[in-house]
């Protein structure tokens, strides 16, 4: 059997792996350097992450097995719903992140334990600064997602939370409620008073609530010219809800209603599970919505899997994604999502939710997880 390789003590690899993400989204990583960085992820978490080690074990996997990075065992999302997957005690998690629940109800929500905040935070301010500021603006930033106070285990609101400290200008504000109402007279107040003393301003908010908004604009006839160099980031979808609109519908509302055109409206899509954020353009240069991919940071790799054997599949082959997180330091960094996709060199494109037969690898991987931690 070869011998385990040595791995840097957590110290120093959370050190590296963070000066390497306060670098920045530009350039590429070198394979040799992400292959390195990733072998020595998976080390300390089959060492210190006691259910991911029983699913690795159970897979015939661990440090002295596993060559490259591709190897290395991935958890699917569900997994987060049935175990404490941390490095470390959960009681002493700095962070604690959780799903929705919308699809299997809030007894059953995905937790992500986080030991620190350090890498997450350093690689979503990366990931914004890259798409949403790449002309170092500090604009008005208008929040349609709830303050990071109001939902604690929110992932998203601690997001926009860290945005708005740490790139917006001081009129930034907050114009939606826990369970979504809309302060819509506070809103409207806000983007005239942009309007009128030309403030640029960056508006975030889930698609949902966004076309929320804009229907009510436009029932009151409503329309706002927002100032030149403002910009918008939608998240999310539309799961659970009565109505769905398709993006280059919505991206078309934005601009007729805010004067905001689509090369300036970004989608960020995010896992609660993960440490890095997915996004499918740069504001001012984006193109057409129907010909965008999601592009992740250099730490990230993503594959698409087949659905039977979750083996990786060549691009331009519709398979289930896998995501490998290097930011994902104190959990798991290689998740097995539930979602269909295309991957290209430049990224990939989400093509809905794997189903019946299309998601039998992931559910026997979710059946080898509840056998090792004895469930």
């Amino acid at each position: 059997m070869p011998p385990i390789r040595s791995t840097p003590p957590p110290d120093a690899l959370r050190d590296e792996l963070l000066h390497r993400i306060a670098a920045g989204t530009g350039g590429a990583m070198a394979e040799q350097e992400f292959e390195r960085l990733a072998l020595a992820v998976f080390a300390h978490q089959f060492a210190c992450n006691a259910p991911y080690r029983a699913f690795c074990e159970r897979r015939g996997a661990s440090p002295s097995t596993v060559a490259h990075w591709g190897e290395i065992p991935a958890v699917p999302a569900d997994a987060f719903k049935a175990a404490a997957l941390v490095c470390g005690e959960p009681a002493d998690a700095a962070a604690v992140f959780r799903t929705s629940g919308t699809t299997a109800g809030p007894e059953r929500r995905g937790t992500h334990y986080l030991p620190d905040l350090s890498l997450y935070d350093a690689a979503l301010r990366a990931g914004f600064r890259a798409h949403l500021l790449p002309d170092g603006a500090r604009p008005r930033i208008v929040s349609l997602i709830p303050r990071p106070q109001e939902m604690p285990d929110s992932s998203l609101s601690h997001m926009a939370g860290a945005v708005v400290a740490d790139f917006g200008s001081a009129q930034s504000g907050w114009y939606v409620s826990p369970d979504g109402g809309i302060d819509h007279g506070g809103l409207d107040d806000a983007l005239q008073a942009a309007e009128r003393e030309g403030e640029p301003v960056c508006i975030l908010g889930t698609a949902f609530a966004l076309v929320h908004w804009l229907d009510a604009l436009r029932e009151d006839g409503t329309r706002l010219h927002l100032p030149s160099g403002s910009r918008l980031m939608d998240t999310g979808g539309f799961k659970g809800r009565s109505r769905e609109v398709r993006r280059e519908e919505l991206y078309g509302a934005v601009e007729e209603m805010l004067g905001i055109p689509h090369d300036r409206c970004v989608n960020e899509y995010g896992m609660t599970e993960m440490s890095s954020q997915f996004y499918d353009g740069v504001a001012g240069s984006a193109a057409a919505p129907a010909e965008r991919l999601h592009a992740g940071p250099p730490w990230v790799r993503t594959q698409a899997t087949d659905p039977e054997t979750l083996r990786p599949l060549p691009h331009g082959e519709t398979g289930v994604l896998r995501h490998f997180d290097l930011a994902n330091l104190g959990s798991v960094m290689a998740i097995q999502t539930a979602d269909l996709g295309v991957t290209w060199p430049a990224g990939f494109r989400v093509l809905g939710r794997a189903a019946g037969a299309e998601a039998r690898g992931c559910s026997l991987a979710m059946d080898d997880l509840l056998r090792a931690i004895g469930r």
